[in-house]
């Protein structure tokens, strides 16, 4: 059955809901933000998805200047939260020590945008196949979609298809697939990439973007045969959001066990 999986993105050290594809470092003035929390830290969504026991939660550093707040999510949660943004050969073990369930990567396995397998394969034996998810977020290109890096403003080579996911989940135990072009707009998921996606996968697997009501959730169940998980961001009430209750996120995991 499918879930509901929990997110905490940052950015500059504040728990944000961002549209994704407005996230320019080059252009931050066209940034198109939807919450920004001001009152609550990031080791209160812990807490919250702690205390809720919403599993596979994913802590995300979009950009510089969020590493002490990563590691205040962390703390609050130790082994309970994935931790993505920036996750290299050189700094996954530091990651896992300082309470991250699984690290979570993209762009490094992308050098100039081009797919390396060496990479991917150096940083599942470092860490071990099931302390990494491999984040294929994507955006749509002449009816097929393509892994998008660097925040998703840059495509690489690669296809998600299935060949391409059977050929990732031999090293990684989770995917994370962020549909960049829907992500923080509110106006429904991406039905044709999650049919796609159950049809496509074999390891535990979170989509993200777009999601605006628990009939989402119903949706993604359906349209993967339950082998898709959700998250919602800016449509959800603890994010300044009014089309999903929390609660009522909590309450679909526990009678959908």
């Amino acid at each position: 059955m499918t879930r509901f999986n929990g997110c905490i993105d940052l950015h500059h050290g504040k728990v944000k809901q961002i549209v994704g594809g407005s996230l320019l470092d080059s252009s931050p003035e066209k940034l198109t933000t939807n919450f920004v929390s001001n009152r609550e830290t990031p080791s209160f969504y812990s807490k919250l998805y702690k205390e809720n026991q919403v599993s596979r939660c994913h802590v995300i550093k979009l950009g510089p200047n969020n590493d002490e707040a990563a590691k205040e999510a962390l703390a609050a949660w130790p082994g309970g939260l994935q931790v993505g943004g920036g996750i290299t050969l050189d700094n996954a073990q530091k990651w896992l020590s300082l309470g991250a369930s699984k690290v979570i990567v993209t762009s490094y396995l992308f050098p100039d945008a081009k797919f390396s397998l060496q990479r991917l394969n150096d940083l599942c034996e470092l860490v071990g196949k099931e302390k990494l998810v491999v984040d294929v977020s994507c955006r749509k290109k002449n009816d097929k979609w393509i892994v998008a890096m660097d925040k998703w403003q840059t495509m690489t080579d690669m296809e998600v298809n299935k060949d391409s996911l059977d050929m990732l989940s031999r090293y990684c135990s989770e995917f994370l697939i962020h549909a960049a072009d829907v992500e923080g707009l509110c106006k429904g998921i991406d039905e044709q990439l999650v049919e796609r996606l159950g049809q496509w996968v074999t390891i535990p697997t979170t989509y993200a973007g777009g999601g605006r009501s628990m009939e989402d959730l119903k949706l993604v169940d359906e349209l993967s045969h339950g082998k898709v998980d959700l998250t919602f961001g800016s449509a959800l009430d603890i994010f300044g959001g009014n089309g999903v209750a929390f609660d009522e996120c909590v309450e679909w995991n526990s009678t959908h066990a």
